[in-house]
């Protein structure tokens, strides 16, 4: 609807843009008025008066994309310029995979105690409000919405053992959720191939998602598996779902692995029966063929059991006979592809000499007990004890016309799956990261929308805007309209296009030149500024 247009002096129109609402519609041409943080006319403002004035000319005007996994809880604290966000037009990103800043305590600081000490970061809170109050101090660019995670609850309440809760323990995490909750999560995660959440059994989440929902929150959900049992793993979700009538939603949705190729139509018929059948199950992905996460996940899930410390005790063989052996045998009986495994970050500086190269190349440089170059799951091993679990890599484990099948999903939405960094600053120290970090929204407006064709621009924007938003029941964000919040995004149409590559990942999008977060210009021209007005976004229970 067009606004109509009161006298009183706006302090920054956007004018003459194409204006991609974020319904899906055809875009419209229209200039708009933004007071305070809030969009306040949407229309004919020529002849209205601004502070400032900037002329789009045939650029997109779009609400600011929304990240549903964007991983920058404890990276926003460090480096709040959030550089690699603002620069994709992402104004709000929802974080917290089963691992969430609260509720914390003493074991859990430890656990990420190599990466709080690498980065300097110490953790004054324990629970949801003390986090959010640190996240003003630091004065993010972006807004942040938090899960509280059954994994972070399950650390809390069991440690790191492989055991299940009894009565009174299962009550105290049900507690836990709910504080969170009504602290202003969105809802309950899991991360279910990662310690301790992969110990989790479904009666646990259950109990867990039913907590979450008496406050109105969401369960998302890194699935149990994503490549031989992803069927299996589909079916706990939907389980997950019905009992506790939750809506659901699949983080990173893909099939991993080449024995899994083209099992997408598998996934989509699966996912699609049970929306037939009632249930709210939608998904999220990044437009890669090649996953990241912590080299240490190719562990077997027993041995990562109790922390890191009993991990590395069993990676040096003790804590039994043949433990070692056993390891090892299982990751070379595993989907194991050296190849397809890339170095993207260490924590140990004196390991950074592997960023960039394939297992396979850090074997070779690595040597045996008997001089020979590593056999590559020893150096895998070999690699996660030096690092002490903080190795990040890609794993080039899909294929495109699956990755193009579940993109075009209409109930399928965008998130990068990685924490803001920058092309300079402490994170870029690291050396490299998954260039989805960098070029998310880049690559789905001008790979698959314009070159590829696989939806319009304007459906491409929806995935990133109004679809999330619902999907957080973020009710004053995700549209381009009168009276919800100034976060948007301008791009251009015919010469935005993702730069990073997995050889050079630290590369920002082109054809991205102006982000505005609650109201004010977080890039103005192409240029960052000195804003940062992000803030914590809060869920009312």
């Amino acid at each position: 609807m067009i606004a109509l247009v009161c006298a009183a002096i706006f302090d920054l129109i956007l004018s003459g843009g194409r204006v991609i609402d974020g319904t899906g519609a055809p875009w419209f041409r229209a200039d708009v008025g933004i007071r305070g943080d809030t969009i306040a006319a949407v229309g004919d403002l020529s002849k209205a008066k601004a502070r400032r004035r900037i002329e789009l000319h045939d650029l997109a005007l779009a609400p600011g994309f929304i990240d549903l996994l964007g991983q920058s809880e404890l990276n926003a604290l460090v480096d709040p310029r959030q550089e690699s966000k603002v620069r994709q037009g992402i104004t709000t990103e929802l974080t917290g995979e089963g691992v969430s800043p609260a509720p914390t305590n003493r074991a859990w600081i430890h656990e990420q105690g190599p990466w709080l000490q690498k980065y300097k970061l110490k953790v004054d809170w324990t629970d949801l409000a003390g986090y959010f109050r640190r996240l003003r101090k630091a004065r993010p660019s972006i807004n942040e919405a938090v899960m509280v995670g059954a994994s972070q609850v399950r650390g809390v309440v069991l440690g790191f053992e492989d055991v299940q809760p009894d009565a009174e323990q299962l009550a105290r995490m049900q507690a836990l959720v709910e504080t969170a909750m009504r602290q202003g999560a969105f809802g309950v995660s899991t991360g279910l191939i990662y310690q301790p959440g992969s110990l989790a059994k479904t009666p646990e989440l259950i109990a867990l998602a039913k907590a979450a929902a008496k406050h109105g929150g969401i369960y998302a959900t890194h699935l149990r598996s994503e490549g031989k049992r992803i069927g299996e793993a589909l079916d706990e979700a939907f389980t997950i779902a019905r009992e506790a009538r939750i809506p659901v939603e699949i983080w990173h949705l893909k099939v991993a692995g080449r024995s899994n190729w083209g099992r997408m139509k598998e996934v989509v018929a699966r996912i699609e029966t049970a929306r037939a059948s009632g249930l709210d199950v939608t998904a999220d992905m990044y437009p890669w063929i090649a996953a990241a996460n912590g080299l240490a996940s190719t562990i077997p899930d027993w041995a990562r059991e109790g922390g890191i410390d009993a991990m590395i005790r069993r990676l040096n063989g003790q804590g039994g006979e043949g433990v070692y052996e056993r390891i090892l045998s299982e990751i070379k009986s595993s989907d194991f592809h050296p190849e397809d495994i890339l170095i993207l970050s260490v924590v140990d500086p004196k390991l950074k000499h592997f960023v960039g190269k394939r297992l396979d190349e850090v074997a070779r440089e690595m040597t045996s007990s008997e001089g020979e170059p590593a056999d590559p799951a020893e150096a895998l091993i070999e690699l996660v004890k030096l690092d002490r679990g903080g190795t990040v890599v890609a794993r080039f484990g899909m294929h495109e016309d699956d990755v193009k099948l579940g993109l075009s999903q209409p109930w399928v939405a965008m998130d990068t799956d990685y924490g803001a960094m920058g092309i300079d600053g402490l994170f870029a120290a690291d050396g490299s990261a998954h260039p989805r970090a960098f070029a998310t929204t880049a690559r789905i407006l001008g790979y698959y929308a314009r070159d590829q064709r696989l939806f319009t621009v304007e459906e491409a924007v929806r995935k990133m805007t109004s679809l999330p938003a619902r999907r957080l029941g973020l009710q004053d964000r995700g549209l381009l309209r009168v009276g919800m919040k100034a976060d948007l995004a301008a791009f251009d149409p015919a010469t935005v296009r993702d730069t990073a590559t997995f050889e050079k990942p630290m590369a920002y999008p082109e054809g991205i030149p102006h982000v505005v977060v609650n109201g004010k210009l977080v890039l103005d021209g192409g240029k960052r500024t000195q804003h940062r007005p992000g803030r914590p976004l809060l869920h009312a229970p």
